[in-house]
């Protein structure tokens, strides 16, 4: 028997569309136990939405464990994967991708450890579609990250300026990341394509110089926000409030509908604050301090 823990993760960050990831220190725990009482792959799952996910047919931990398998030419004798989800689903904060470094490293570990990490990755990505949050999921920390067809993965690990924290403000209801793409234009204007590159390549300066001042001017975006804000009831007042209260920067959070305000340390009363504003909207959210993680996926 044993145990992975996977961090959430933030993906996009204002001007790093499907390209920056953050990791935060917000945990799903997939508890593993081959036992040969029975065949094939059983799940049991604890937390959010556990009554949605007990078909391993579907589940994307034992998708993707199953990938592993097929791999490396493994064969289970009856595993269990009991799975503890606090990381909220379909809200932005890289559940899937969660699930995904989960099952993954979950049956690398029981088939003997075979592949490497750069291996699971790409297995990874092939699986999300995207590594803006698998990356960060499996090495922690920021990383900017990209995917050209047909060749791997290329991404940059930074480890975020050390006050850095966050609040994700997590709304009472779903927005689907279709639904999100859907909205942003198909063109762009060269002047906003700019804006983006500027703030994009100096918040990995930031990151890399752990200069949280220019970290707060460069968390910005007119790629892909301003076309989503619409969809989520009060988000510009919320993230306004977290700004009113100390936030030193904030954000979608991925595809949204969760928001993300960057904090040095007043992480609780910029919490209250964003609840507060969202209620004003007649929408119940719950806002969540939390610590950047630099470890990413670890098998316990």
């Amino acid at each position: 028997m044993f145990k992975v823990k996977i961090p959430a993760t933030t993906a996009n960050m204002g001007a790093g569309f499907d390209a920056f990831g953050m990791a935060l220190g917000l945990y799903n725990y997939i508890t593993v136990q081959e036992d040969g009482d029975f065949e094939g792959i059983r799940i049991n799952n604890l937390g959010q939405q556990s009554a949605a996910l007990n078909d391993p047919k579907r589940n994307l931990v034992t998708v993707s464990a199953q990938k592993v398998f097929d791999t490396v030419g493994y064969i289970p004798n009856g595993v269990e994967f009991a799975v503890e989800n606090n990381i909220p689903v379909s809200r932005g904060l890289g559940s899937s991708a969660a699930a995904i470094v989960g099952g993954l490293f979950a049956a690398n570990r029981l088939a003997g450890s075979p592949l490497s990490h750069e291996d699971l990755l790409e297995m990874a990505v092939d699986i999300e579609g995207h590594p803006d949050n698998v990356c960060p999921a499996i090495y922690g920390g920021f990383v900017a990250s990209c995917r050209r067809q047909g060749e791997r993965t290329i991404m940059l690990k930074a480890k975020p300026p050390k006050k850095l924290g966050a609040v994700v403000a997590i709304p009472d209801f779903h927005l689907s990341t279709k639904v999100a793409r859907e909205a942003m234009p198909k063109l762009v204007s060269v002047k906003d394509a700019v804006f983006n590159i500027q703030c994009a390549a100096l918040l990995v300066g930031a990151m890399l110089q752990g200069d949280l001042e220019l970290f707060s001017k460069v968390v910005d975006d007119k790629l892909h926000q301003p076309y989503r804000f619409p969809l989520i009831k009060g988000a510009c007042d919320v993230l306004e409030a977290a700004k009113n209260v100390g936030a030193i920067a904030s954000a979608l959070s991925g595809a949204g509908p969760t928001l993300i305000a960057f904090t040095d340390g007043k992480g609780e009363k910029i919490a209250a604050a964003m609840e507060e504003a969202w209620l004003k909207h007649g929408v119940n959210a719950q806002a969540l301090p939390l610590l950047q993680d630099n470890l990413g996926v670890q098998v316990i």
